[in-house]
């Protein structure tokens, strides 16, 4: 069903965000806490579907998401938040709502990087997509350790098709079908290539805000 399609929800909800950035140039733009955290709540879905190597992007971002959804109860603005943070003196404390901010904005620019290569790539494999959007946006505030688990983990990614299953895109795999590289690109000339293009237009004036 169109409803349960988590990339035309993603980025038709960051279209929403966007505008409202871009209608103010000046950087006046009061962007609603509470309609961010449901925006960035539709991301996470993806992260899921990554498996085993975004596990611990899944659990961080969720929980991230959770809060700045829970503080826009009684938080209006992301400005208003940030200025009580500023005010309180935590903005660097573990746990802030501007930290966590800054993080969830990392996991947004994670999906938006690794859209971008999967747009820019052949092929049925992730892997390679998948790693050069780590090595991009989260490697470099990893330890050793999770960078290698996260390496093991790149080997267990589903397949381009398989991702846009789990993800109901219009693909629905054959059980006679051992690649899944024809029904992946039938659907990503639709509606996959589409809702992620515009995901990477929308999703970079929220990065920046």
């Amino acid at each position: 069903m169109e409803e349960e399609k988590t990339l035309k929800k993603m980025a038709e909800a960051f279209k929403e965000l966007a505008n409202t950035i871009n209608q103010c140039p000046d950087g006046e733009a009061r962007l609603e806490l509470a309609a961010f955290s449901k925006s960035c709540s539709l991301v996470s879905p993806l992260f899921r579907c990554l498996g085993i190597a975004f596990k611990f992007a899944e659990l961080d971002y969720v929980s991230k998401v959770d809060d700045l959804a829970e503080a826009s109860k009684s938080i209006l603005t992301l400005p208003v938040m940030m200025d009580g943070d500023i005010e309180a003196n935590c903005v660097r404390r573990a746990g802030s709502h501007t930290r966590n901010l800054l993080r969830v904005k990392r996991g947004i620019d994670m999906v938006k990087v690794l859209f971008e290569h999967i747009l820019s790539s052949e092929g049925n494999s992730l892997k390679d997509p998948a790693s050069k959007a780590y090595a991009q946006v989260f490697a470099p505030y990893h330890g050793w350790a999770i960078r290698k688990a996260v390496g093991a983990g790149m080997y267990a990614l589903p397949t381009r098709a398989q991702l846009l299953n789990k993800l109901n895109e219009d693909a629905k795999l054959d059980s006679q079908d051992i690649s899944g590289y024809e029904l992946y690109l039938s659907v990503s000339e639709t509606s996959a290539r589409i809702q992620m293009q515009n995901y990477i237009s929308s999703a970079g004036p929220v990065i920046v805000y």
